[in-house]
């Protein structure tokens, strides 16, 4: 099983602030949806509540200490490791928010999808550090601004090393 996180992150790894995303655009939305769709996404109940609702076509995996939970659409789980054993026969998993599950998962991640933004956002929510002696640059694509997305923002993958 592949294990990769999806994430968008400022310029100081701001993810999110008042358990909302720092900003949507529809290119990231649109990747989002490209590597998530089909597979199991893996999320937080803060992350899920933030979205509202299952996201369509995936296997929406909630992690929360609230034993009796009910989400339409979702399958709910007390830990990361027990959600990782539900997908055990799946060949790619997504970890998708928020910050304390990110914090978890980082030690066992294979791959980090990152949209980088390049500005600063105020943020109350962080991604961890990734450390270069861990982490591999595999993919960069730069993106300059324009009428929909005023800042400049890269999609990048990284490769556990």
């Amino acid at each position: 099983m592949i294990i990769s996180a999806v994430v968008v992150v400022d310029q100081n790894w701001g993810i999110g602030k008042s358990n909302q995303l720092l900003v949507h655009f529809p290119a990231d939305l649109k990747r989002f949806k490209a590597i998530t769709t089909g597979h199991s996404i893996i999320m937080g109940r803060k992350t899920f509540d933030s979205m509202g609702k299952a996201l369509p076509n995936r296997r929406n995996i909630v992690v929360t200490r609230q034993a009796d939970l009910n989400i339409p659409g979702t399958e709910i789980t007390n830990s990361l490791s027990n959600a990782l054993e539900l997908c055990k026969h799946e060949q790619d998993v997504f970890i998708i928010g928020g910050a304390e599950i990110f914090k978890q998962a980082l030690p066992i991640l294979d791959k980090i999808y990152l949209t980088k933004i390049e500005k600063s956002f105020e943020a109350d929510t962080f991604f961890p550090e990734i450390r270069s002696q861990e982490w591999e640059e595999i993919e960069k694509e730069t993106f300059l601004p324009e009428e929909k997305t005023p800042f400049t923002y890269s999609f990048l993958t990284y490769k556990k090393r």
